[in-house]
């Protein structure tokens, strides 16, 4: 099995990234949608309603990468962040759209439905699987 620690190319990232969706998805608690997106729910929702990709919504959330190196968080800024749900990467248009304000999910997101051959920096290589744990706020 691949690791992170040792991918040092695009194809490598890809690959790592695709044996640990693979075993990922062997857990109990994992649920895999039919884009390959997998989340678990880490916290129940309290409310009903389901944001549409066209609503804003306001978030917590945290994002590593697969080694664990924390890349960005609304938790370290000390405030969460209001945006459209359309506005942002496609794991997380579609993970949040699952979420009822009051939950907190972790999304395991594969390198397509995230930045995908591009990258993000140089926090966030090309073919990178990332993790959000996010907590839906406010659907506005």
């Amino acid at each position: 099995m691949f690791s992170m620690a040792n991918a040092t190319t695009p194809a490598e990232s890809k690959a790592a990234g695709v044996a640990f969706l693979a075993e990922n998805a062997k857990k109990t608690n994992i649920v895999t949608t039919a884009s390959g997106l997998q989340y678990e729910i880490l916290t129940p929702g309290t409310g009903t309603a389901h944001p549409t990709a066209t609503d804003n919504v306001t978030v917590h959330y945290k994002g590593t990468t697969l080694d664990g190196a924390e890349f960005d968080s609304s938790y370290s800024r000390g405030e969460p962040i209001s945006f459209p749900l359309n506005g942002v990467i496609k794991g997380w248009t579609e993970g949040v759209q699952l979420m009822t304000e009051g939950a907190k999910y972790r999304f395991y997101i594969p390198s397509e439905l995230a930045y995908g051959e591009r990258g993000a920096g140089r926090a966030i290589g090309p073919n990178a699987t990332l993790i959000f744990d996010v907590e839906l706020i406010k659907i506005q």
